[in-house]
């Protein structure tokens, strides 16, 4: 059970289970956005062709690896065949490696300390402010889904309304509270709360923590940075990837240093599960602060 009181910590993004696809972003029809179609043609190396920070399909992702300095492509298990051998040229042709990553890329919109709207279940990513007014952040293809947010899936309890949404290309969003919910500068973290110190900047190889309402407190490092993820609702760039697993029920949640309190992004989406193990990648939550001029704590 929920407990109102903890409705407004740092959670998780998430959709119920039994929402249609076009609910996972509010309405946005994932073919609507970046269509998977098929992917860049195949071409001999030399020739010229797309690049790898030009690919769009769906089920990959790219960026810089840490451990080789070599731009990595990467395909998830929907791509087909006929697409992987056109990656594979693409890839070639840029003095890119190929990677597979089991499982499917997909926006995981369930969450940490419920939130809902639009027919969407997410949870908060952090709170944070402007002077003496309140909000909260989480993914951006949760806000997408309502204006109007509650405690409770009845809606009886407003907890606020949207005032920011950046879905594709970035992935967070912000809404104002308007109830009288209690909104600590904290993280749930089954059981418990952890405060938020403030803000840290992601490093390779760094120790995190995230938190989410289905698989609740996951802990692993920090794997790449800036990366490009393809999934079928549309791309985001810029991202924080983590070998922590996470599954849909957690999106939107925090990554955080458990040691120092410090925030560093808000769950995005994922591939694998936390039975098999899997990637997830974040949302830097910098880049959101600086764009709406809030704060932590």
């Amino acid at each position: 059970m929920r407990r109102l009181s903890l409705v407004a910590l740092a959670l998780a993004v998430v959709v119920l289970p039994a929402t249609p696809a076009s609910a996972y972003a509010g309405g946005i029809d994932p073919a609507a956005v970046h269509p998977g179609a098929a992917g860049p043609a195949a071409a001999s190396p030399g020739a010229v062709g797309p690049t790898v920070q030009d690919v769009r399909t769906v089920g990959t992702a790219w960026g810089p690896d840490p451990v080789t300095g070599r731009l990595t492509l990467t395909v998830d298990d929907t791509v087909a065949p006929e697409q992987v051998r056109a990656l594979r040229a693409t890839a070639a042709r840029a003095g890119a490696d190929l990677r597979r990553e089991p499982g499917r890329l997909r926006l995981l919109i369930a969450g940490g300390q419920a939130v809902y709207g639009g027919g969407a279940r997410c949870s908060l990513g952090a709170n944070v402010h402007s002077g003496s007014t309140y909000y909260f952040l989480t993914a951006g293809h949760c806000t997408a889904a309502a204006t109007t947010w509650y405690a409770d899936s009845g809606g009886t309890t407003v907890l606020g309304s949207r005032v920011g949404s950046s879905f594709p290309g970035n992935d967070f969003g912000l809404v104002r509270y308007t109830g009288r919910v209690s909104h600590p500068s904290a993280v749930y973290t089954y059981p418990g709360l952890l405060t938020i110190n403030g803000v840290g900047t992601p490093y390779v190889g760094q120790a995190v923590c995230r938190s989410g309402t289905t698989t609740g407190v996951r802990c692993g490092t920090v794997t790449g940075l800036n990366q490009t993820v393809n999934y079928a609702e549309g791309s985001v760039s810029g991202l924080i990837r983590t070998n922590i697993c996470a599954e849909p029920g957690d999106s939107g949640g925090p990554l955080y240093v458990a040691g120092t309190g410090l925030i560093l992004g808000i769950l995005s989406g994922g591939s694998g599960n936390c039975t098999s193990g899997g990637t997830t990648f974040y949302q830097p939550i910098a880049e959101a602060l600086a764009v709406y001029g809030v704060t932590i704590p």
